[in-house]
């Protein structure tokens, strides 16, 4: 037997990285073209500046780590550029940083400033990825990294998108100020009805450059299904959790107001934010998920409670880049060697159910019992 070693991600059919990336590339155009039509301008310097820079700092980096040592002799640059690069460099060390840089784009505010892009997509390449070791060593996803630092440095920017209106669609005067999610804590129950489902699934809705417009996330994922880029059981999981765990919610709001509807309440959820997004593009990269099929369910299911509960018992009306970056740190501990396998035995089911039925219990308590959104 021999025993091959090799960085993510781990493939198990007869495939290839390259193919995988470009078929991601392409599940993203539909959004990123949509994006391109409501705001033209700021995805385009945007997406601009993210390219540059990302696939910039990957090839920086790959001439910084391949440099010609010092061997006591003068070198022309020629020399020197081909010890660094020639044969180290292939296609996808364009096409990894490209979706990251696309990735960041979309979940980017349409008001972002160019100074908060720049710092935003250097930071997520380089402490994201480059600093664990480049291409398919890093336990982070890039461009959530980004994000997030862009979010905390200059969260102001983030408030500001609401207020935009486009030949897309038009603020209601009640909501202007606030995203469907901003509504969605101290005011979820007198402000749940400003935007109706339909705005929701349309992404006639203020939000970020892409993860509003739910069709064309949706028709993403088929794609991806199809063409098998991307495993089916950590975006079922992760929705599938989510859905329930909001439908609790939901009906834990009922048992206190009757005039909550628990199914409107739990689709509202589901399409505000960055749920779909996130679970279709962000959760499922292959280098920064688990290996193993019932450690990716896990997974799936724990990122689910982690935005169930930032978005319902924490500070922040949202909460899927958060729990990515969370179960990102956790998905080495789930494929332990120890523990981990590829087969569902009876006490893995166990465990996942579990890590299901106690979060559904904890919300039904808190929300019943602890005084969290009564009428």
């Amino acid at each position: 037997m021999t025993i091959v070693k090799e960085n993510a991600p781990h493939l198990r059919r007869k495939s290839s990285v390259a193919r995988m990336m470009i078929d991601v590339l392409i599940a993203l155009a539909p959004t990123l073209i949509f994006a391109f039509i409501v705001f033209p301008a700021q995805t385009g310097y945007t997406l601009g500046i993210s390219l540059f820079i990302m696939i910039g700092s990957e090839l920086a980096y790959i001439g910084l780590k391949n440099m010609m040592p010092k061997d006591g002799l003068k070198h022309i640059f020629k020399e020197k550029f081909e010890h660094a690069y020639k044969g180290k460099v292939d296609k996808n060390n364009i096409l990894t940083p490209a979706i990251s840089a696309v990735i960041f784009t979309l979940i980017m505010p349409p008001t972002a400033t160019i100074y908060a892009v720049i710092i935003g997509s250097l930071v997520g390449i380089v402490f994201g990825k480059l600093v664990f070791g480049g291409l398919g060593s890093n336990i982070f996803n890039p461009a959530v990294v980004g994000m997030v630092f862009a979010k905390l440095c200059f969260g102001s920017q983030y408030g500001k998108y609401s207020d935009i209106s486009t030949w897309f669609y038009k603020i209601p005067d009640a909501a202007a100020g606030a995203t469907p999610l901003g509504l969605t804590n101290a005011g979820y129950l007198s402000h749940i009805n400003e935007y109706s489902l339909t705005n929701l699934l349309f992404g006639q809705i203020p939000g970020t450059l892409g993860e509003v417009y739910k069709l064309t996330i949706i028709a993403g994922l088929i794609y991806l299904l199809i063409r098998r880029s991307i495993d089916w059981r950590i975006p079922v999981s992760y929705l599938g959790t989510f859905s329930i765990l909001m439908l609790i919610a939901g009906l834990s709001v009922h048992s206190l107001d009757v005039n909550v509807n628990p199914f409107i309440f739990t689709l509202y959820s589901l399409l505000s934010g960055g749920v779909l997004f996130g679970a279709v593009f962000m959760l499922t990269d292959p280098v920064t998920s688990p290996i193993n099929s019932p450690s990716r369910v896990m997974y799936g299911i724990i990122a689910a409670v982690f935005t169930v509960f930032i978005r319902l018992f924490a500070a922040l009306p949202e909460g899927v880049a958060f729990s990515i970056l969370i179960v990102n740190m956790l998905a080495p501990f789930l494929d332990h060697y120890e523990w981990s396998s590829s087969k569902f035995t009876v006490k893995k089911i166990i465990i996942t159910s579990l890590l299901v039925i106690i979060p559904a219990i904890f919300t039904f308590i808190i929300i019943r019992f602890g005084g969290v959104y009564h009428a």
